[in-house]
């Protein structure tokens, strides 16, 4: 049975006002002029001609990155981590993201950094707005001379930030976004709380192009419950939002069925301009977290610079006649990521296998 949604990108852009179109335009017009740049760097001999290219670059970029500043501070939704926090933090968060750029990051280098940047995240959307309400903790340590030694710390109280949440993977790309996300709301939880998963197996039509695009989401593939999402917080942690499009169409859907999400969060590593203002322009309840932004879209889709496919980057590439299902792709992380997110794991196996 054929039991499918679909969103088309003209529908997606119809929740764009005329002023977002504007912003869009203007900045992929900056992202044009970059790569003339990028073509110099990237095919001319001459040493003083890479050098002077490469000095060009820098100032353009700088041009985009003020340029998305400037627009993005006017949307109280819309948060950009480097536009938000202070300017000591912005270097590790740079070096995170050119570190996930480089096509020579490999698959366990390209993981452990998707980590780090989902902690990052993590303190970005949660710990830090629970600020300054801590709670204490006590911890026994290995210590027992003269007696068995105990140790407090004080850690944000993200219980109210967290204790509705329910983690919605936006397969495949998506699911060790989620789990780290999970892992992190239960090691500051006050009662281990392991969040609830819905599981959407969404993807683009990668026959067509970025105007043309269709987001189709697969129910037959899916695995949530459509009861259990209703007055949650919604958590969709994905690693790139190019267009918006695959979260409109699962959030469009919940809400046509009469579900009423409590708040929808979108965390992200990477959006673009065009993807973030369609995603709050779509869905009142949403925020966008990303921890950077890039300018635009190719006419694939594909974020620019962007990182490349950062769902086969993480899971590795699936077999064109054979793709995993939900369980064998958790098997391929291996042992070390499977032990250390052993809780969200066995979530993860009880909603797909019930």
């Amino acid at each position: 049975m054929d039991n499918k949604i679909v969103l088309h990108a003209e529908d997606l852009d119809g929740y764009l006002k005329e002023e977002d179109k504007v912003l869009v335009d203007s900045v992929a017009q900056y992202y044009q002029e970059s790569l003339k740049y990028c073509k110099i760097i990237d095919s001319a001999s001459d040493i003083s001609k890479k050098e002077e290219a490469s000095h060009n670059l820098i100032t353009v970029s700088g041009k985009i990155g003020d340029f998305l500043e400037q627009n993005t501070k006017k949307e109280k939704k819309l948060h950009v981590y480097c536009f938000e926090t202070p300017t000591e933090q912005h270097a590790e968060a740079s070096r995170l993201i050119a570190k996930l750029r480089d096509p020579m990051t490999q698959h366990e280098e390209f993981v452990y950094y998707i980590q780090r940047a989902y902690e990052l995240l993590f303190g970005y959307v949660f710990a830090n707005r629970a600020l300054p309400n801590k709670r204490s903790i006590i911890t026994q340590t290995p210590v027992v001379n003269p007696c068995r030694n105990y140790a407090v710390h004080k850690i944000p109280n993200v219980d109210p930030l967290t204790n509705n949440t329910v983690m919605c993977v936006m397969l495949r790309g998506a699911l060790l976004p989620s789990m780290i996300i999970s892992k992190a709301i239960q090691d500051y939880s006050s009662d281990n709380y392991i969040t609830p998963f819905a599981l959407f197996k969404i993807k683009r039509d990668e026959t067509k192009t970025e105007k043309t695009m269709d987001y189709i989401l697969d129910l037959n593939r899916s695995y949530f419950n459509l009861e259990s999402l209703d007055g949650k917080d919604l958590v969709f942690a994905d690693p790139m939002n190019a267009t918006g499009g695959s979260l409109v169409t699962i959030v469009k859907y919940i809400k046509d069925k009469g579900i009423k999400p409590k708040s929808v969060k979108f965390i992200n590593v990477v959006s673009t301009l065009k993807g973030a203002l369609r995603t709050i322009r779509a869905i009142d309840s949403c925020e966008v977290y990303t921890l950077w932004m890039d300018a635009c879209v190719n006419d694939q889709a594909y974020i620019l610079p962007g990182l490349g496919d950062a769902g086969d980057r993480l899971n590795g590439c699936d077999a064109p006649d054979n793709p995993r299902n939900m369980i064998q792709l958790i098997a391929d992380y291996g042992a070390n990521i499977t032990n250390l997110y052993r809780s969200q794991v066995k979530k993860i196996e009880d909603t797909v296998l019930r």
